[in-house]
C-alpha cells in the first residue's frame, strides 16, 4: 500500500513538473498600469512576441491629464469615449477604471503576438545570461530576451539592479541637442507638456536587455519603451546596441509624437513630415508660455536655416554660399533640395506640380516666386534630402 502510495505520488509531482509551461517570449512586461500595457501593447504591434504579466486580474489605468496625446494614448482615449458613450451613462470628464479595463481588454485580444497572463506572480527573478529568468506561482517559467520593468523597486532589488539617477522628462531646449534622441514627448510635467524623453534614458549601466520605466503611469513612455524592447528582441542584440533612427521611424509609424507641437494634430497630412524634420532641428518651435508650436504657416528665412542645414550637409555649405537673399523662396528651396539631395531639377519640379495638392494636399499654390512656408519647406525636405536619415550621436550631435 505505503510502496503504491509512494510511485503515485512521484507520478504526480513527475506530470506537474512535465505540465509545467517554459515561455520564452522575445519581450516580458510586468505590470498592469498605464505603462505597463502601452510597452507590451507595442512590443506585439511592432511583430515581437510579447507577454504582460498583470499579477492581477485586470488592467488598472490611472487618469490621463493634460498630455499632448498621440500614439497608443491617444487611441485609447478614442476607444475609452466610444465605449463608455455607447455602453451608458458614465462619464467622459473621469475615468472608470472597469470601463478602461474592458476597452484594453477586447483592445488586446485582437493584438497579434501578445499573451495576457492574470491573477499569477512572480516568485522568483534572476538574470540568464544577458536575458531573464522568472518563476511564476503557477509553476510556470518566463524566459524572456527583453525585460521591461515600469517602476517595480521591489523586482529591482530582487535583480540587484541599482538605480543611480532618475530618467526624467526634459522641457524641450534647442541647447544641447539631445533632444534629437527624444523617443517620446508631450507628457505634462510642472504646468508644460513641451517636453521629450530621450531613448537613452531607459537604460541601466550595464544592465543589458532592461528597459527601465521610471514612471509607470504614462502611456506615451510605455510606448516608446515597448519599441525600444523589440528592436531588441527582433534583432536579436543588445539594448546598448538600439538603432535610435529605426526605433524612431517605428514610433513616427505608429502616430506617437517625437517633439511636442501642440498645433500639429496626429490627423494632420503632413505630420510625419513635420516630425522627422522637427527633431532635427532644422526648423525649430516656437516655445511660449510653456507651449511648444511649429507655426506651420510662418515664411522661412535664409537666416533661421542657413547655419542648421550647413551642420547636417556640406553641399548646402556652398549653395548658401552663392544664395545671399534674406527669404527662401518655393523656387530656391527646390533648387537647395536638389543641389543637396543629388536630384534632377526639371523632374522635380514636374513631380511637385503633381504632388502639390494631392500627395502633400496644400492649400496654397505652387508659385516659384512666393515665399515658402514651414509646412511647404518640411515636406519639401523630408521627401527630397531627409535630415532625418542623417546619423547622430547619443547627445545628439550629427554624425559625418
Amino acid at each position: 500500500m505505503r510502496k503504491n502510495l509512494f510511485f503515485a505520488l512521484v507520478l504526480i509531482i513527475f506530470f506537474d513538473y512535465a505540465n509545467a509551461q517554459t515561455l520564452k517570449p522575445g519581450v516580458l512586461v510586468i505590470g498592469n498600469g498605464n505603462a505597463a500595457v502601452a510597452a507590451g501593447f507595442q512590443s506585439a504591434i511592432s511583430g515581437v512576441k510579447t507577454t504582460i504579466l498583470l499579477q492581477a486580474g485586470g488592467f488598472d489605468i490611472s487618469p490621463i491629464e493634460n498630455d499632448l496625446n498621440s500614439g497608443i494614448q491617444e487611441t485609447f482615449l478614442k476607444k475609452y469615449k466610444e465605449f463608455v458613450s455607447k455602453n451608458g451613462d458614465k462619464k467622459l470628464s473621469s475615468l472608470d477604471k472597469q470601463a478602461a479595463n474592458n476597452v484594453l481588454t477586447i483592445w488586446a485580444d485582437s493584438i497579434k503576438n501578445l499573451t495576457i497572463i492574470r491573477n499569477i506572480l512572480w516568485v522568483k527573478a534572476e538574470r540568464s545570461g544577458n536575458n531573464w529568468n522568472f518563476k511564476l506561482s503557477d509553476g510556470s517559467t518566463l524566459k524572456p530576451k527583453v525585460f521591461i520593468n515600469p517602476g517595480d523597486a521591489k523586482l529591482n532589488e530582487t535583480l540587484k539592479i541599482v538605480i543611480k539617477s532618475i530618467a526624467n522628462w526634459a522641457e524641450l531646449n534647442y541647447t544641447p541637442t539631445i533632444y534629437r534622441t527624444s523617443v517620446s514627448s508631450g507628457k505634462s510635467v510642472n504646468g508644460t507638456n513641451a517636453t521629450f524623453f530621450s531613448l537613452y534614458s531607459f537604460f541601466v549601466p550595464e544592465q543589458e536587455n532592461l528597459v527601465w520605466i521610471e514612471n509607470p503611469n504614462s502611456m506615451l513612455l510605455g510606448q516608446a519603451a515597448g519599441a525600444t524592447a523589440a528592436y531588441s528582441a527582433f534583432y536579436d542584440t543588445k539594448t546598448s546596441l538600439s538603432n535610435l533612427k529605426k526605433i524612431q521611424g517605428e514610433l513616427i509609424n505608429y502616430r506617437l509624437n517625437l517633439m511636442p507641437f501642440a498645433d500639429i494634430k496626429t490627423a494632420d497630412t503632413n505630420w510625419k513630415a513635420i516630425q522627422m524634420v522637427g527633431i532635427t532641428g532644422l526648423l525649430k518651435a516656437d516655445i511660449k508660455e510653456k507651449i511648444a508650436n511649429f507655426s506651420p504657416d510662418k515664411l522661412v528665412t535664409t537666416e533661421e536655416i542657413k547655419q542648421p542645414l550647413k551642420d547636417f550637409y556640406y553641399k548646402a555649405q556652398i549653395w548658401f554660399d552663392d544664395y545671399k537673399a534674406p527669404q527662401i523662396t518655393i523656387g530656391s528651396a527646390i533648387d537647395l533640395v536638389c543641389y543637396v539631395g543629388n536630384k534632377s531639377l526639371d523632374d522635380t519640379k514636374k513631380g511637385l506640380e503633381k504632388k502639390w495638392k494631392t500627395t502633400y494636399q496644400f492649400k496654397t499654390e505652387l508659385d516659384l516666386k512666393r515665399q515658402i512656408t514651414r509646412r511647404e519647406f518640411a515636406v519639401l525636405l523630408q521627401d527630397y534630402m531627409p535630415p532625418f536619415n542623417v546619423n547622430i550621436d547619443q547627445n545628439g550631435k550629427v554624425v559625418r
